[in-house]
């Protein structure tokens, strides 16, 4: 960590009031979904094949690797093809396509478990066969973090949603206190935590509000943190919460900590019996005509996202695409990828051209990085491909927030240095130069 550290962080200017206030979502029912056939970079093998027939909540794929993790059908239809399809890494990867036959009939998934009478043991069995994954952005298989919890002081469930124009999460727990209710209360008996709470935005004072009536009368506190950026990346949250760092896992500060998404999606599992089918996705952004949240089973693509809600902006010609928030997203050529059930948002910004120069040397990327790190020295290592001086400014810690880009007074793309320093590691590393 750098000795010229300044905050850390920076109050962005959210634009989150382009979907906050649209509470009703549209809710799409495409009539083919690509159903991703990976898990962060695992590949997933498929349990049907083409012709099959397929409903919703039908098992069609499972990681099975160190980790296990089923996947579920979000629509009944059949299956056309298995193919590479673009995913919003930008990258070819297997999915599964199915063509929708708009019925949407179910099948039991599995069966609902009251998370209050089940054993630890039962409902840490529950949590894995239901498919539960990081819904934040990681899409980890969320037993992991449950199966041997040790000396942990507190459960953190992460509402945050601290990314620019995303509220993808806030409309879910609107639309969903019940199932947050149920999903926190069985997280908090499986943390063996010693307490629990939900970390909300202070500026969102009718949500916590609102929360503080439902969690009333349980050992659940709503807790307000500061509206800054990057409030809810791990690292933040838990040294705001607790004021301890930690090396690898919040688990060494006595924390375990799960989105909000996430909470709510197994209350759906546990109170109703159903898996991850689809997902709130905030589609927002400045180059759009109506921005809003809709509802979408996983597998839709973003330009049929798009069209539903009216489409880019008339006039509109160069538009900065981005799956997520345009702080840590990266862009991306077109509209021609799918949702996964990690992805929370679509952010289209027209693309306005910003005189570069050189750097200045400033410091501020230094001041501003929540990581400790220091961009600069990391951008000229890369450049001569010193894999040794990269790792010595430990480069890999570079969680990609966007925020030295953000404060640089010379325009200049930094995290995109930082992302290029990171890939000469990797490479090197790949070689066996470690």
């Amino acid at each position: 960590m750098s000795l010229f550290t300044g905050p850390m962080h920076f109050h962005l200017d959210g634009h989150k009031d382009l979907t906050i206030h649209n509470e009703q979502c549209k809710k799409l029912d495409p009539d083919t979904v690509w159903f991703p056939l990976y898990n962060g970079v695992a590949p997933c093998k498929p349990l049907v094949k083409v012709g099959d027939e397929v409903k919703v909540g039908m098992k069609i794929a499972e990681r099975n690797d160190h980790f296990y993790l089923p996947l579920y059908s979000p629509v009944s239809g059949t299956v056309t093809a298995i193919e590479k399809f673009m995913n919003s890494g930008m990258a070819q990867a297997e999915h599964i396509r199915i063509q929708n036959d708009h019925k949407g009939t179910e099948v039991e998934a599995f069966k609902p478990l009251d998370y209050e009478k089940a054993t630890r043991e039962e409902l840490v069995a529950f949590l894995k066969e239901s498919g539960m994954l990081g819904m934040g952005g990681a899409g980890f298989p969320t037993y992991v973090k449950y199966m041997k919890p040790e000396n942990i002081d507190l459960l953190a469930i992460n509402g945050v949603e601290c990314e620019p124009y995303l509220t993808a999460d806030y409309i879910n727990i609107n639309a969903n206190t019940d199932l947050l209710k149920a999903g926190v209360l069985a997280f908090f008996k499986l943390s063996t935590a010693k307490k629990a709470c939900i970390a909300i935005k202070e500026d969102k004072k009718e949500q916590i509000a609102k929360l503080k009536e439902v969690f009333a009368g349980t050992p659940v506190e709503i807790t307000a943190v500061p509206n800054i950026y990057p409030m809810g990346w791990e690292r933040t949250l838990v040294y705001q919460l607790t004021g301890k760092r930690y090396d690898r896992l919040p688990a060494e500060a006595g924390v375990i900590v799960s989105n909000a998404s996430t909470a709510i999606a197994f209350g759906n599992a546990l109170v109703n019996g159903k898996p991850i089918t689809h997902r709130y996705v905030t589609c927002s952004g400045d180059a759009l005509e109506n921005p809003q949240n809709v509802i979408v089973p996983i597998g839709t693509k973003a330009c049929e996202i798009i069209d539903a809600i009216g489409g880019y902006k008339n006039g509109t010609e160069d538009v900065l695409l981005i799956p997520g928030g345009p702080m840590m997203g990266k862009t991306i050529p077109n509209d021609q990828w799918v949702i996964s059930a990690q992805n929370n948002g679509i952010t289209a910004l027209v693309n306005r051209q910003e005189d570069r120069s050189g750097c200045l040397r400033c410091g501020k990327c230094t001041e501003m990085c929540p990581s400790g790190l220091q961009p600069v020295r990391i951008a000229g290592a890369g450049k001569v491909r010193d894999d040794v001086a990269l790792n010595k400014l430990h480069v890999m810690d570079c969680i990609e927030c966007g925020l030295c880009s953000y404060i640089c007074p010379s325009k200049i793309d930094v995290t995109e240095n930082v992302r290029r320093a990171k890939n000469v590691v990797r490479m090197k590393q790949q070689k066996g130069g470690k």
